[in-house]
């Protein structure tokens, strides 16, 4: 469904505020709904700055390659509002096809009765109808921000709280500080519910092991409890049950070490997997479109100077640039390549704290609007940021006009390397341009 239809254009106005965290609108929908939250699958509920994603991606690769039906909620979308709702099936789900999801937006507008709501709040209420009424063996939950007030936090008892790894990210609501940022997403955490949680931060780790401790949620802490890392070529994984070997993830770069970690140990420590094999299936079939994701086809591939490395990612905050700079750190050692980036990013981003991973990596910026938010940076200002971080930098009107100017003015061996990168929205605007959408 696109995102300019109808149905999303009315629902979207039911609250004059984006984001308004909250959840007593919320509950008092659910209740009108008959509190479908209540008669969810198995749910793993996962919140964190970045990984959320890929982590999900992960474990419905490894659920479904067990047998498994597997529901999925995650946010934002790229190009249809559909992929945040993944309906578990034989064989592997699907995303909700038009009529299901209209079908259930109106009943939840319709219990809604004109009252204020924000456009999260009710589309998760309509999920939740979906994955109360379809059968599943488990649901994979996805925050959309924070965790104590997320619309997702109706849900009382998961079978596992799951934390990726925690940064500075919206800290116009969820707070200035990392301890407080934390706190928001440590929220999630319910009494008696295991937590798995990625390796992080002094100060991050000594929030959740108090947060843990109050409610008296089994902690399992990566570094600790569970460790990770890629060894001659394979993914090394133990902890108290034993080592675990296994391919390397399908996503690129480093950083999905970690988050494979994060999600065999959310499999190991809830037993929802039966099948050792399971987690090695899972690994190679894993999917995760807009995160360090090649494109090697479509109308952007055609504008591009031939044979160019073409990556796009949707990582907008200083420790995704971290990673996503060392992941092309890594290409560069293995395929020499020059490297540009064509970015856009919102107004609520820390532009200098991304691109100043990219200092002597990347031999120019090319900076552009993101085309489907009123909140972008200015490309003249985004450019001013990223020369303000070492990097030799210009605005452009678009990410065609940056690959024209590069196909038009590339003479040289090898091919470039190109990153589009910055914002979810941007990459989203950039897939669909290039007739590639999620499936």
């Amino acid at each position: 469904m696109d995102a300019t239809s109808p149905l999303l254009e009315r629902i979207s106005a039911l609250h004059p505020k984006r984001i308004d965290l909250s959840l007593g609108r919320l509950e008092r929908l659910l209740e009108r709904l008959g509190n479908p939250e209540a008669r969810l699958p198995p749910v793993i509920h996962i919140a964190g700055t970045n990984g959320k994603g890929s982590v999900s991606a992960m474990l419905r690769a490894m659920l479904e390659a067990d047998g498994k039906r597997v529901h999925v909620y995650t946010s934002p979308h790229l190009v249809s509002f559909n992929e945040r709702i993944r309906l578990g099936a034989e064989g592997g789900g699907r995303l909700v096809g038009d009529d299901v999801l209209t079908d259930a937006l109106e009943r939840a507008e319709a219990a809604n009765g004109g009252e204020p709501i924000t456009f999260f709040e009710i589309t998760t209420a309509a999920a939740f109808l979906l994955f109360a009424e379809m059968p599943a063996d488990a649901l994979v939950l996805e925050t959309g921000l924070g965790g104590r007030l997320d619309a997702t936090n109706m849900v009382e008892r998961p079978i596992a709280s799951v934390l990726t790894t925690i940064g500075i990210d919206h800290v116009g609501f969820l707070g200035p500080t990392l301890g407080e940022i934390t706190m928001e997403k440590a929220g999630i955490i319910k009494p008696g519910v295991p937590v798995i949680c990625a390796p992080q931060k002094d100060e991050v780790t000594a929030v959740v092991e108090r947060q843990a401790g109050i409610v008296r949620a089994p902690l399992h802490l990566g570094g600790m409890d569970w460790t990770v890392a890629q060894e001659n070529g394979r993914l090394v994984y133990q902890d108290e049950n034993g080592l675990v070997d296994l391919p390397l993830p399908r996503l690129p770069g480093r950083h999905q070490t970690v988050n494979a970690g994060v999600a065999i140990a959310t499999a190991r420590t809830t037993g929802i997997i039966d099948r050792p094999a399971s987690l090695e299936a899972g690994m190679t079939t894993v999917d995760w479109p807009g995160r360090m994701h090649r494109l090697t086809r479509g109308r952007i591939v055609d504008w591009a100077p031939a044979d160019a490395d073409i990556w796009l990612d949707g990582g907008h905050n200083a420790d995704a640039g971290e990673v996503v700079a060392a992941a092309l750190a890594d290409l560069e050692d293995r395929v020499s390549r020059p490297l540009f980036l064509i970015a856009g990013m919102l107004t609520t981003k820390d532009p200098a704290g991304y691109f100043q991973h990219f200092a002597g990596l990347a031999r120019h910026v090319f900076t552009v609007g993101v085309p489907t938010s009123d909140a972008s940076i200015a490309p003249a200002a985004l450019a001013e940021a990223a020369v303000a971080a070492g990097l030799s930098a210009e605005p452009v009107t678009s990410v065609r006009t940056a690959l024209r100017l590069l196909a038009e003015n590339w003479r040289y061996e090898p091919p470039p390397r190109i990153v589009i990168c910055g914002s979810l929205y941007l990459v989203g605007d950039v897939l669909a341009q290039n007739g590639t959408p999620p499936t």
